[in-house]
């Protein structure tokens, strides 16, 4: 496929050649078309080859790109054939390059394969995003049916006081009478209280 700029200005007998390839795959049941090289041509000669990767797409179908461009910052879909012609000195970039190859209806492209990945950093950052909701959420889940009723575990749970004992040759030495209105009553002097638990 060969385009050919004519007359305009400077670019007049500038040409870009693209070879086209198809191949026929066994595991896909179908054929595929790829940009093999691209070469641009002034008057007559050729002053740049680039071998390209990447840009495929099935017969029946077009392939679409926002960028096709030798440029690192475009992900370099054209590399120079050889580091010793001219193509290192050129910067190709085509912006918003569709190409179908082969059967061409109406001169309509058919239904585009894009090159754009699948898993781009956004929808990566989205699933991993996603991911962390769900753990968040399946905490929580967790949290919620494991979760008692407060009465289970603060019932007042009382066990009988707890008082030293003590023997009977003591307790003389440790009362003392006290007056009160006519009956005897004790006070213990030493008032030694046992734990008391609640």
């Amino acid at each position: 496929l060969s385009l050919k700029f004519g007359d305009i200005g400077n670019l007049k007998g500038l040409v870009i050649r693209l070879l086209l390839t198809t191949s026929y795959y066994q595991l896909s049941v179908q054929s595929w078309f790829s940009l093999h090289r691209l070469q641009l041509l002034y008057n007559h000669s050729a002053q740049a080859t680039f071998n390209a990767t990447g840009i495929q797409a099935p017969a029946t179908y077009s392939f679409h790109c926002e960028h096709v461009s030798s440029l690192q910052r475009y992900h370099a879909l054209l590399v120079p054939s050889s580091a010793s012609d001219l193509s290192q000195l050129w910067e190709v970039t085509f912006i918003d390059f569709q190409i179908q190859g082969f059967n061409v209806q109406e001169g309509h492209f058919a239904y585009a394969r894009d090159c754009a990945s699948y898993f781009s950093p956004a929808i990566l950052m989205g699933l991993v995003m996603s991911l962390i909701l769900l753990l968040v959420l399946a905490y929580a889940l967790h949290m919620l049916i494991h979760l008692k009723s407060l009465d289970r575990h603060y019932e007042c749970k009382a066990s009988p006081a707890y008082f030293a004992q003590m023997k009977d040759s003591d307790m003389g030495d440790e009362k003392e009478p006290l007056r009160n209105s006519g009956s005897e009553s004790y006070e213990l002097r030493n008032q030694q209280f046992g734990k008391i638990y609640i």
